[in-house]
């Protein structure tokens, strides 16, 4: 091993003055003389004249060769100057999972051939990660990057790179949700025999819909309006019914495909007039090129139509779908009437299998506790109904339409009004007994025949994960507002949502936390950034015990104490 040093000798010159020389040497055995010589490597020259900058230049190119925290050690600037620190972990824990799920690598594989700023991979992550950890507009997002957080390749970006990357994912979103969903089920283990489906919908506080414009049958746009294959003209901000009760407002529709584990899988989005009833046959296509395995659709009652089942029932698929109980079908009428026997499957939850002959099965599940509160909502609905009527019978029949009027447009008091052939208003007894067999009770159907009927009630219960879906995405993510007007933009936006969510709930299953937490302990993980004569320095803080745990349970390495040590230019 070569043992390299700086070697100090001096001389006298002819005024007296004693100088010094530097040189750097090492000593080398010589076998003839057996005896240690030493070798001149390199002459640096006087001491009072020794260029201190080129000294300074070969100490960091040489540190390089090291890791950091030893370099640092070894060649540290005497004098650093503390420029900032920025938020570290939370996004350093997401690119962890981004790149584990392989998304950086099937959007590099898409950039290939393609003039595209190279970049434009960890502009994404950086939007994905702002929706997961400090939600904002687009504007604000590139100054949350640029100036708040560390995002690893990307120092600085402006509004309009966001923009042009979000054009660039819709056209990769197919190949991007279908690596997602290999990987994760991968990394994750996860056995899908389950994949329930949900929309919901998000409004635009603006004054007009969108005009109307040709599409498809899923809602895309067809660019000439005239074209024969067009399945409907609609706006893509348009008017609706509401999940968020704001029938005043446009909105549009968004569909998201979730697995047993909270797993979103897809997201999809349509005009804000689409009906719920179809749009899960587009979303059982676009899932059926990824080979899945046989799959149960699981569903509520708006996607109950003989169309649809048969639909998710080709190719040897199957479905678990709710049924309206107050439809007035056939079915369920026959089904609440049989007699039978609940099975207790969980402390709030009895089932019992009605056979109706139709080659389905039929659930009957009930909660009482569901029961109880039913009863109660009904009886304090009775008490308003019966104080708005108080006192009708002595009205002309012209002013008795006035309380009518206003409880019409209540659907909760509606249900147990009735007018007498004199036009009086009164109380319906009757209704309020059909509703008292309904309390605490709702109604499956199933197409496979060996599931039991708990695991059919059980499965149903976890469409609450699609639930908690919209949830997160409406309250932790901020899906609304969405601060764009073009179909395309908002579409993007909609996806970065989803990724954001993936990210999330795979954090949450590998760790066992909620992604609050989570983002409590991360978002504290800072890194510094120093300056100093010889370049630029990078140092995390030192992680705490929540913090590495956190990155333990996740399989990820924790951040070296130094990240980066480069000269200066």
């Amino acid at each position: 091993m070569l043992a390299v040093y700086v070697r100090v000798s001096s001389r006298k010159t002819t005024s007296g003055q004693r100088v010094r020389y530097l040189q750097l040497a090492h000593n080398e055995w010589d076998p003839v003389a057996k005896m240690s010589r030493t070798k001149v490597l390199h002459s640096f020259g006087r001491e009072d004249e020794l260029d201190r900058a080129a000294i300074e230049r070969l100490v960091v190119s040489l540190s390089r060769l090291l890791e950091p925290d030893r370099a640092a050690a070894v060649a540290g600037p005497a004098e650093l100057v503390f420029v900032g620190a920025r938020a570290f972990g939370g996004t350093d824990v997401l690119d962890g999972l981004w790149r584990r799920l392989g998304l950086d690598t099937v959007m590099r594989a898409q950039l290939a051939g393609r003039r595209l700023d190279p970049r434009v991979e960890r502009v994404l992550f950086a939007l994905v990660a702002n929706r997961a950890l400090d939600a904002c507009s687009k504007l604000a997002a590139a100054g949350w990057i640029s100036n708040d957080v560390h995002i690893a390749g990307l120092d600085r970006i402006d509004e309009q790179a966001c923009y042009r990357a979000m054009d660039w994912l819709l056209q990769i979103e197919p190949a991007l949700a279908e690596e997602a969903y290999h990987q994760v089920t991968d990394l994750l283990n996860l056995e899908v025999d389950l994949l329930f489906f949900d929309t919901t919908s998000t409004y635009f506080e603006i004054d007009e819909a969108d005009e109307p414009v040709a599409r498809d049958a899923h809602g895309r746009v067809l660019h000439d309006r005239d074209d024969p294959d067009a399945f409907s003209h609609k706006g893509f901000r348009g008017y609706g019914k509401s999940k968020d009760s704001r029938d005043d407002l446009p909105q549009v529709i968004v569909g998201m495909a979730v697995t047993r584990d909270g797993i979103p899988v897809r997201v999809w989005s349509w005009p804000g007039g689409t009906g719920d009833s179809e749009l899960i046959r587009q979303a059982r296509d676009d899932l059926r090129a990824w080979t899945l395995s046989k799959v149960m659709w699981v569903a509520d009652r708006g996607f109950a139509s003989a169309a649809n089942r048969r639909h998710l029932q080709a190719g040897g698929g199957g479905y678990i779908i709710g049924e309206r109980l107050r439809s007035g079908s056939a079915e369920a009428a026959q089904a609440l009437s049989r007699q039978g026997r609940y099975a207790t499957v969980r402390e709030n939850l009895q089932v019992k299998e009605v056979k109706l002959g139709d080659g389905d099965r039929w659930i009957v599940c009930f909660n009482p506790a569901q029961a109880e509160r039913d009863a109660q909502i009904r009886a304090k609905m009775i008490t308003r109904l019966e104080e708005s009527i108080a006192g009708s019978d002595q009205l002309s029949r012209d002013k008795r339409n006035q309380p009518a009027g206003v409880i019409s447009t209540k659907p909760g008091l509606r249900r147990y009004l009735r007018t007498t052939p004199g036009g009086l208003l009164r109380v319906d007894h009757a209704a309020i007994k059909a509703e008292e067999r309904l309390d605490g009770k709702y109604l499956l159907r199933c197409s496979d025949p060996h599931m039991s009927a708990e695991d059919i009630a059980l499965g149903y219960k976890q469409l609450l994960e699609v639930e908690r879906g919209w949830r997160d995405l409406k309250q932790i993510i901020d899906l609304r507002p969405v601060f764009h007007r073009r179909e395309d933009r908002i579409r993007a936006h909609v996806l970065l949502c989803w990724l954001a969510l993936l990210l999330i709930r795979v954090a949450e299953t590998r760790t066992g936390q909620t992604w609050h937490r989570l983002r409590e302990h991360l978002q504290r993980l800072h890194l510094a950034t120093f300056t100093g004569s010889a370049g630029v320095y990078r140092q995390t803080s030192e992680p705490t015990k929540p913090q590495r745990d956190i990155y333990t349970a996740l399989d990820l390495p924790t951040p070296k104490k130094i990240t980066d040590l480069s000269a200066s230019a």
